[in-house]
């Protein structure tokens, strides 16, 4: 294998140099990625004529990439956030290491696998070496960088401290991105029980009850009645099997683009915030993104207005969105945001204390992300609790559909050796 002389800044954007073998420049990078170390230039040995014993030549810029990967080719839906946070992470160790900003792009151009990032990359690094600020080079892609990314970085520039506005943006990325995948990790499990339990019931309708049917055939009305019901849900179930399934998936169709209209979402997520532990669940995830959010944005400069404008967004319940809404034009109006908070209805005591010490002190920011993770520990807790409440209940609710089916079968039996008697 070749060797390859390798250039990468840690995390604290300490720059390191070295060699190592490997397959391939690909299999290099990843190499490097590994041991948590942002690659800035990796030179095949062989190839590089400014290597010496004492280190590597001075950076070499990325090329460019082919026009297939600019502007307009890539497809946007393939750029997931986990891409985004990597990417803004990376950025950040750059600067911090001292690097130009187009030379940073240029750098992550040649490191990004993804042709999508790679092309997305390119656009920005052509608008910044135009003379257009970073911030307004991502608005140009707004399904990628929101409101909330593009205002941080606005605040970064404006502030000259945009490696240092890039860090904090990272971990707030990545704490929304654990809080995300502890609540998903969270459902796994129900959903597998929740699956065993649909496929137990539909094997033992549609498998072991018709195996019956001969033997309970010409009883009639001497089966028990629990017999004769089951019985009845297994020959509907063999016979009508296929046209019940459709119904079922038209209709869970039908129900998903009801859930996805404005007035079917607003709906179910009014109730569901009603539901006991799961509506306080609920309530807190969002006001943990909200109280995270605003505190960021505050923290970097952001105006008030403004910070809770693009902090409200980012609540995925419509109800709590619209109530929060109501709080801009009281704070523009004049009056406390602690005031216009308490009054939405949505905040405990707990928070609505913590913002008003917060606004009193002059230091709102820090108080709310004290707030975020007040939340984001309840919304652990709360998950924790109601798996706990939430796998036994499945489990007890999957043996009497199962038991039922069984009894049943076995008092036609019964009744059969009665009859015989």
């Amino acid at each position: 294998m070749p060797d390859f002389l390798w250039k990468a800044a840690q995390a604290d954007a300490q720059i390191l140099e070295g060699r190592l073998q490997a397959a391939s420049l690909a299999q290099a990078m990843h190499q490097l990625r590994a041991q948590h170390l942002t690659p800035l230039q990796v030179v095949e040995a062989s190839a590089s004529s400014g290597a010496s014993a004492g280190g590597l030549a001075p950076l070499a810029t990325t090329q460019a990439p082919s026009p297939s990967r600019r502007v307009g080719r890539f497809n946007s839906k393939s750029i997931t956030q986990a891409d985004i946070l990597v990417m803004t992470s990376e950025l950040s160790i750059m600067l911090r290491a001292g690097l130009p900003l187009d030379n940073a792009l240029r750098v992550l151009i040649g490191m990004n696998a993804k042709p999508a990032m790679a092309s997305m990359t390119q656009t920005i690094l052509d608008d910044v070496k135009s003379g257009v600020p970073l911030s307004r080079a991502l608005t140009r892609h707004p399904q990628q960088f929101g409101d909330f990314y593009i205002n941080m970085v606005r605040s970064g520039e404006a502030g000259g401290q945009l490696s240092a506005v890039l860090e904090r943006l990272n971990e707030h990325l990545e704490r929304l991105r654990a809080l995300r995948e502890s609540v998903v990790s969270a459902t796994i499990y129900p959903a597998i029980l929740l699956g065993v339990a649909v496929l137990s019931v539909i094997a033992m309708l549609g498998f072991v009850v018709p195996q019956f049917e001969s033997l309970f055939k010409g009883m009639g009305d001497a089966l028990p009645t629990p017999t004769r019901i089951i019985m009845a849900i297994g020959h509907a179930f063999t016979d009508y099997g296929l046209i019940i399934g459709l119904g079922l998936m038209l209709l869970f169709w039908v129900l998903r683009l009801w859930w996805r209209s404005p007035s079917g979402r607003q709906w179910w997520q009014a109730r569901a915030l009603r539901v006991p532990l799961l509506g306080t669940l609920m309530l807190k995830y969002d006001l943990t993104l909200f109280a995270r959010s605003l505190g960021t944005l505050l923290g970097n400069g952001v105006p008030l207005l403004s910070a809770l404008h693009i902090a409200t967004q980012t609540v995925g319940n419509v109800n709590l969105r619209q109530a929060l809404e109501g709080v801009i034009p009281k704070v523009k109006s004049g009056g406390k945001m602690v005031d216009a908070l308490q009054a939405s209805g949505i905040f405990e005591p707990l928070a609505v204390n913590l913002i008003k010490v917060g606004e009193e002190t002059g230091r709102m920011g820090p108080m709310l992300l004290e707030l975020a993770r007040i939340f984001n520990r309840d919304v652990e807790i709360g998950i924790k609790r109601g798996l706990t409440l939430l796998e036994p209940a499945l489990i007890l609710v999957l043996g009497l559909l199962i038991a039922s089916i069984i009894v049943s079968i076995m008092l036609g039996i019964l009744s059969v050796n009665d009859l015989a008697v």
